[in-house]
């Protein structure tokens, strides 16, 4: 081990034991244990861990605890990036103007033989060795299963789904619905859908790169870093399809003012931009204002919550696919159908139902009862997410409730019958959203925080003194979640 792994080890070290101490140790051991400093460029930690699930509830729980604790102990990273790892151990990060390094180490046990034997690749044609695009970057690593061919349709998706197959073949046209905006919650077929896409052109011999917003961020700060920020920004203008995932997270001021730059050279040359996120582009608050405005000048599509019917058969196919493996796991359509009445949130839960179903019965060797499901499942149950409740959806009742527009309530009308459902929209927002009160002015026609927090604590106060307004709240708080 050379000097610079031996500060990375020390740094990891001390960044686990502060969030050990900081959340506890059975929160470290559930989301941290399996999670690497894999290294540092430019300012960028690179971070790794070995499953889909576990990269999805970091960055949405963790992201900013953990660059907090990486600042804390080496002040020269100011971002991170997260990447699911492949079969075979993802290189050291190095500047971008050494020869990239190839992986050579054979899969080490059962687990990573099955991950290795599902074939993954960067998806941009024509494509350089192992993947590289410009100057040593490369693209978002694709997962074959992810087609469009293993896309389950049901109402909730059925959108999203018809817009991205068109844009996917292209037909000749120039860029439609340009650029196309998938947004949901986790686990709903964002991801599924944006590599349906990238593998569907490049099929088609157009060049698409696909990337995740880390790795977007990573590319640009390498070849900031290396002095060929020409050879990037031409690469990305150069193709025909660009698809990022999970825009939420870019940061940086100068990162998202080149990503802007990036949305108005390829949407100028007529050609196609898939993005996806979770939440609705006028929702991006901390994302520059003009790119925002080209994201809400496209096709912003949301995948809504799976219905009954798409549950069955989503988890259909994933008991095919794990009886190729374990002919004998048969569960019985009682343990189907409370499986998915029960798992309501997303489908990577109900994947992760089907593996612990199999697990419970010793990979198919025994039958699989009612009561042995409930347990298999029953963290699953538990940890089921809260419904999101979106600010314009209060803003929306709130007026419908008192009888005043929602066009009212974000204007600078100060008339009696205005004020206090806005403010009483203002507290709901804060209980109820995860909106600082800069983001909730923002979205109250570009009000202060300090109007907004001034609104929150009368509100507050009144609802103790006054029984009827606090009546009002509990039913306005009952009707937004239900």
């Amino acid at each position: 081990m050379d000097e610079r792994d031996e500060m990375l080890t020390a740094i990891w070290t001390r960044v686990c034991a502060r969030l050990r101490s900081e959340l506890g140790d059975a929160v470290y051991r559930a989301w941290f244990a399996r999670l690497e400093l894999d290294g540092v460029a430019g300012g960028v930690g690179q971070l790794s861990v070995p499953t889909r699930f576990l990269k999805s509830w970091i960055q949405s729980h963790y992201m900013d605890r953990l660059l907090a604790a990486l600042s804390a102990e080496a002040p020269h990273i100011v971002s991170i990036v997260l990447e699911v790892r492949t079969g075979m151990r993802a290189p050291r990060l190095r500047p971008a103007t050494n020869a990239p390094a190839r992986p050579s180490a054979a899969p080490r046990d059962e687990e990573t033989q099955v991950r290795a034997e599902t074939p993954r690749h960067s998806a941009l044609r024509p494509a350089a060795a192992d993947g590289e695009v410009g100057e040593g970057f490369s693209g978002s690593a694709l997962d074959r299963r992810f087609t469009f061919a293993n896309f389950a349709v049901g109402k909730s998706n059925q959108l999203a789904h018809a817009a991205a197959e068109r844009i996917a073949r292209g037909d000749g046209q120039t860029a439609l619905y340009n650029p196309l905006y998938l947004h949901a919650a986790v686990g709903l077929g964002k991801t599924h859908l944006l590599q349906a896409v990238a593998h569907a052109a490049s099929e088609a011999s157009r060049r698409v790169i696909y990337l995740t917003a880390e790795r977007f961020m990573y590319g640009f700060v390498a070849a900031l870093k290396a002095q060929t920020a020409i050879a990037f920004k031409e690469t990305l203008r150069a193709i025909d399809v660009l698809v990022i995932d999970d825009i939420q997270f870019l940061q940086g001021k100068t990162i998202q003012q080149e990503f802007c730059h990036t949305l108005n050279a390829l949407i100028d040359a007529r050609r196609q931009i898939v993005i996806a996120a979770d939440r609705a582009p006028g929702d991006l608050e901390m994302l520059d204002e003009r790119a925002r405005s080209r994201l809400l000048g496209g096709l912003a599509v949301e995948i809504e919550a799976l219905d009954l019917d798409l549950r069955r058969r989503i988890l259909a196919a994933r008991i095919a696919a794990a009886q190729q493996l374990h002919p004998g796991f048969q569960p019985a359509d009682q343990v189907v159908d409370y499986v998915a009445s029960t798992v309501q949130s997303n489908g990577r839960d109900l994947e992760g139902a089907v593996n612990r179903l199999l697990i419970h019965t010793d990979f198919g060797a025994k039958p699989l009862k009612l009561e042995l499901a409930e347990e298999a499942i029953r963290d699953l149950v538990r940890t089921r997410e809260p419904k999101r409740v979106k600010i314009e959806d209060i803003q929306k009742l709130v007026g419908n409730y008192y009888n005043v527009s929602r066009a009212d309530i974000v204007s600078s009308r100060r008339t009696a019958n205005v004020v206090r459902p806005r403010q009483i929209a203002m507290y709901l927002s804060k209980i109820l959203t995860p909106r600082s009160l800069p983001e909730i002015g923002r979205r109250f026609g570009g009000r202060d925080h300090t109007t907004v927090l001034h609104a929150v604590r009368k509100i507050e106060t009144l609802s103790k003194s006054d029984r009827t307004l606090g009546e009002d709240l509990e039913l306005l708080k009952r009707m937004l979640l239900e």
